[in-house]
């Protein structure tokens, strides 16, 4: 059974948009460092650092939150994992802090499945203006399971291996 904490547009510059608890800003390398994918930086204390094909503008965004892991659903073209872990009331927040939405999470040991549509098409796009149509769409699962090393499970777009180079190197 899952439930819904968020679904709607996000707006995102420099390809970003977070997931943060306990009020400090995340730094990529950081959120990386270790990790074998680049798309869910999960590596800094209370933070998911989350990558998106579209650099500036709204890109839509799901958040799920499971009792348990869900089934792979192998439509989307990009799917991560990593652990997390929250540091106090997490929410969605959109790159400097210019909007933010609580995520009704608890502090216990979650894992993330980060899934990606169409991060190539919105890359090439850059900046998608309020009245062109939506390009990339995101899904962001969570649920209860103990820590864990972070996975790539599928991999399909070139922005994608460019961001999983910049992990792993």
């Amino acid at each position: 059974m899952a439930r819904t904490l968020f679904d709607g547009e996000v707006p995102v510059h420099y390809g970003q948009v977070y997931v943060e608890s306990g009020g400090e800003y995340l730094d990529l390398q950081k959120s990386l460092a270790g990790q074998r994918n680049g798309l869910l930086g999960a590596a800094e204390p209370g933070g998911l650092f989350l990558i998106t094909g579209l650099h500036t503008g709204d890109v839509g965004f799901t958040v799920e939150l499971h009792e348990q892991a869900p089934p792979l659903d192998d439509t989307w073209e990009e799917i991560v994992e990593a652990s997390y872990q929250p540091a106090g009331d997490a929410s969605l927040v959109s790159w400097g802090g210019e909007a933010s939405w609580p995520l009704d999470l608890t502090g216990t040991d979650y894992r993330a499945r980060y899934s990606a549509l169409r991060m190539d098409e919105a890359n090439e796009l850059d900046t998608r203006l309020n009245d062109e149509p939506l390009v990339d769409r995101y899904l962001l699962q969570l649920w209860p399971a103990p820590p864990a090393p972070d996975r790539i499970l599928k991999q399909t777009s070139d922005i994608a291996a460019y961001w999983h180079g910049v992990a792993g190197g």
